[in-house]
Protein backbone atom coordinates (compact mmCIF):
# COMPACT_ATOMS: atom_id res chain seq x y z
CA UNK A 1 0.00 0.00 0.00
CA UNK A 2 1.17 3.19 -1.07
CA UNK A 3 1.21 6.21 1.53
CA UNK A 4 2.42 8.70 -1.25
CA UNK A 5 0.36 11.74 -1.36
CA UNK A 6 -1.51 12.42 -3.86
CA UNK A 7 -0.46 16.37 -5.39
CA UNK A 8 -4.08 17.64 -7.09
CA UNK A 9 -3.63 20.34 -9.45
CA UNK A 10 -5.78 23.72 -10.44
CA UNK A 11 -6.72 23.73 -13.86
CA UNK A 12 -4.43 26.96 -14.42
CA UNK A 13 -1.19 24.69 -13.14
CA UNK A 14 -2.47 21.76 -15.89
CA UNK A 15 -2.61 24.57 -18.18
CA UNK A 16 0.70 25.66 -18.24
CA UNK A 17 2.21 22.38 -17.98
CA UNK A 18 0.42 20.92 -20.96
CA UNK A 19 0.92 23.91 -23.13
CA UNK A 20 4.25 23.32 -22.02
CA UNK A 21 4.74 19.44 -22.46
CA UNK A 22 5.35 17.73 -26.11
CA UNK A 23 2.96 15.30 -25.15
CA UNK A 24 -1.37 15.56 -24.52
CA UNK A 25 -2.58 15.28 -21.67
CA UNK A 26 -6.42 15.32 -20.30
CA UNK A 27 -7.48 17.16 -17.06
CA UNK A 28 -9.65 15.78 -14.24
CA UNK A 29 -10.59 16.12 -10.87
CA UNK A 30 -6.85 18.02 -9.94
CA UNK A 31 -5.27 14.98 -12.05
CA UNK A 32 -3.70 14.60 -15.33
CA UNK A 33 -4.01 11.95 -17.15
CA UNK A 34 -1.28 11.07 -20.04
CA UNK A 35 -2.84 10.16 -23.55
CA UNK A 36 -1.49 7.72 -25.71
CA UNK A 37 -0.84 7.56 -29.11
CA UNK A 38 -3.77 6.54 -31.48
CA UNK A 39 -3.38 3.37 -33.91
CA UNK A 40 -3.45 3.80 -37.68
CA UNK A 41 -6.54 2.77 -38.05
CA UNK A 42 -8.12 5.37 -35.54
CA UNK A 43 -6.22 7.62 -37.14
CA UNK A 44 -7.46 7.07 -40.76
CA UNK A 45 -11.45 6.85 -39.19
CA UNK A 46 -10.54 10.25 -37.80
CA UNK A 47 -9.14 11.81 -40.49
CA UNK A 48 -12.33 10.26 -42.86
CA UNK A 49 -15.03 11.82 -40.64
CA UNK A 50 -13.39 15.45 -40.17
CA UNK A 51 -12.98 15.36 -44.24
CA UNK A 52 -16.73 14.18 -44.66
CA UNK A 53 -17.77 16.94 -42.08
CA UNK A 54 -15.30 19.57 -43.00
CA UNK A 55 -16.64 19.90 -46.81
CA UNK A 56 -20.14 19.76 -45.85
CA UNK A 57 -19.54 22.73 -43.21
CA UNK A 58 -17.61 24.78 -45.89
CA UNK A 59 -19.57 27.91 -46.20
CA UNK A 60 -22.35 27.16 -42.50
CA UNK A 61 -21.98 28.61 -39.49
CA UNK A 62 -20.40 25.73 -37.59
CA UNK A 63 -16.39 24.27 -38.09
CA UNK A 64 -14.65 20.89 -37.78
CA UNK A 65 -11.85 20.39 -35.80
CA UNK A 66 -9.67 17.41 -34.89
CA UNK A 67 -8.29 16.24 -31.95
CA UNK A 68 -5.69 19.69 -31.17
CA UNK A 69 -8.39 21.47 -29.75
CA UNK A 70 -9.25 21.16 -25.72
CA UNK A 71 -12.62 20.91 -24.36
CA UNK A 72 -13.34 21.94 -20.81
CA UNK A 73 -16.71 20.83 -18.89
CA UNK A 74 -17.08 24.04 -16.41
CA UNK A 75 -18.39 22.48 -13.69
CA UNK A 76 -16.37 19.41 -12.72
CA UNK A 77 -13.08 21.28 -14.89
CA UNK A 78 -12.83 18.30 -17.38
CA UNK A 79 -10.33 18.99 -20.03
CA UNK A 80 -10.52 16.70 -22.69
CA UNK A 81 -8.61 16.00 -26.33
CA UNK A 82 -11.87 14.65 -28.27
CA UNK A 83 -10.78 13.32 -31.48
CA UNK A 84 -13.49 15.69 -33.33
CA UNK A 85 -15.36 18.60 -32.25
CA UNK A 86 -17.96 20.86 -34.23
CA UNK A 87 -18.52 24.72 -32.92
CA UNK A 88 -21.25 26.46 -34.21
CA UNK A 89 -21.67 29.93 -34.35
CA UNK A 90 -19.02 31.47 -32.06
CA UNK A 91 -16.44 29.74 -30.37
CA UNK A 92 -16.26 30.26 -26.26
CA UNK A 93 -12.62 30.30 -24.73
CA UNK A 94 -11.56 29.14 -21.62
CA UNK A 95 -9.08 32.16 -22.10
CA UNK A 96 -7.39 34.41 -24.08
CA UNK A 97 -4.80 31.02 -25.28
CA UNK A 98 -8.22 30.42 -27.38
CA UNK A 99 -6.75 26.73 -27.44
CA UNK A 100 -9.76 25.32 -24.95
CA UNK A 101 -13.11 25.11 -26.27
CA UNK A 102 -16.26 25.55 -23.83
CA UNK A 103 -19.26 25.44 -26.39
CA UNK A 104 -18.77 22.08 -28.38
CA UNK A 105 -22.07 21.33 -30.45
CA UNK A 106 -20.94 17.73 -31.35
CA UNK A 107 -18.18 15.63 -30.21
CA UNK A 108 -17.11 12.39 -31.61
CA UNK A 109 -14.87 9.46 -30.29
CA UNK A 110 -13.06 6.91 -31.93
CA UNK A 111 -13.15 4.00 -29.36
CA UNK A 112 -9.75 2.23 -28.64
CA UNK A 113 -9.59 -0.87 -26.21
CA UNK A 114 -7.88 1.30 -23.33
CA UNK A 115 -10.51 4.49 -23.95
CA UNK A 116 -14.09 2.92 -24.41
CA UNK A 117 -14.99 2.40 -21.18
CA UNK A 118 -14.02 5.89 -20.15
CA UNK A 119 -15.68 7.51 -23.24
CA UNK A 120 -18.86 5.03 -23.16
CA UNK A 121 -19.24 6.09 -18.97
CA UNK A 122 -17.62 9.24 -16.99
CA UNK A 123 -16.48 11.21 -19.77
CA UNK A 124 -20.18 11.13 -21.36
CA UNK A 125 -21.54 11.71 -18.31
CA UNK A 126 -19.39 14.61 -17.98
CA UNK A 127 -19.90 15.94 -21.27
CA UNK A 128 -23.66 16.22 -20.89
CA UNK A 129 -23.35 18.94 -18.39
CA UNK A 130 -22.40 20.86 -21.83
CA UNK A 131 -25.27 22.72 -22.54
CA UNK A 132 -24.33 23.76 -26.08
CA UNK A 133 -23.63 20.21 -27.06
CA UNK A 134 -26.26 18.62 -28.91
CA UNK A 135 -24.72 15.26 -30.16
CA UNK A 136 -22.24 12.48 -29.00
CA UNK A 137 -21.03 10.10 -31.40
CA UNK A 138 -18.81 6.72 -30.72
CA UNK A 139 -17.36 4.98 -33.76
CA UNK A 140 -15.59 1.51 -33.03
CA UNK A 141 -12.27 0.62 -34.88
CA UNK A 142 -12.64 -2.84 -34.36
CA UNK A 143 -15.95 -3.39 -36.77
CA UNK A 144 -18.40 -0.90 -38.22
CA UNK A 145 -20.55 0.52 -35.69
CA UNK A 146 -21.43 3.91 -34.63
CA UNK A 147 -23.22 5.28 -31.71
CA UNK A 148 -24.58 8.40 -32.15
CA UNK A 149 -26.55 9.83 -29.10
CA UNK A 150 -28.37 12.67 -29.52
CA UNK A 151 -29.95 15.64 -27.12
CA UNK A 152 -33.45 16.17 -26.87
CA UNK A 153 -35.31 19.30 -25.62
CA UNK A 154 -35.71 17.88 -22.50
CA UNK A 155 -32.16 17.06 -22.09
CA UNK A 156 -32.55 13.24 -21.99
CA UNK A 157 -30.29 11.59 -24.50
CA UNK A 158 -31.51 9.27 -27.52
CA UNK A 159 -29.47 6.75 -29.09
CA UNK A 160 -29.08 5.22 -32.46
CA UNK A 161 -27.28 2.44 -33.94
CA UNK A 162 -25.84 2.24 -36.98
CA UNK A 163 -24.05 -1.16 -37.85
CA UNK A 164 -24.30 -1.71 -41.33
CA UNK A 165 -21.66 0.26 -44.27
CA UNK A 166 -24.39 1.11 -46.59
CA UNK A 167 -26.32 3.40 -43.79
CA UNK A 168 -26.23 7.08 -43.64
CA UNK A 169 -26.35 9.07 -40.55
CA UNK A 170 -28.53 12.49 -40.59
CA UNK A 171 -26.71 15.08 -38.16
CA UNK A 172 -30.02 17.42 -38.34
CA UNK A 173 -28.34 19.52 -35.05
CA UNK A 174 -25.60 20.57 -37.96
CA UNK A 175 -27.62 19.95 -41.38
CA UNK A 176 -25.16 17.07 -42.63
CA UNK A 177 -24.72 12.84 -42.75
CA UNK A 178 -22.33 10.85 -42.45
CA UNK A 179 -22.03 7.95 -44.65
CA UNK A 180 -20.19 4.53 -42.81
CA UNK A 181 -18.79 4.21 -46.36
CA UNK A 182 -17.06 7.37 -45.95
CA UNK A 183 -16.94 6.88 -41.97
CA UNK A 184 -14.82 3.43 -42.64
CA UNK A 185 -13.40 3.81 -46.62
CA UNK A 186 -10.09 1.72 -46.54
CA UNK A 187 -10.36 0.52 -43.10
CA UNK A 188 -9.71 -3.08 -43.50
CA UNK A 189 -10.54 -5.02 -39.76
CA UNK A 190 -8.09 -7.13 -38.14
CA UNK A 191 -10.99 -10.06 -38.12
Amino acid sequence: MSTQKVIKLSPEQYLDIERKAEFKSEYYNGEMFALAGASYIHNKIARNISKSLGNQLTGKECEEFQSDLKVKEIVSKLFTYPDIVVICGEPEFHDDEKDVITNPALIMEVLSKSTENYDRGSKFELYRRIHSLKDYFLVSQEKVSVEYYSRNPDDSWTLKEFNDIDQTIQIKSIDCKLELKEVYDKVKFNN
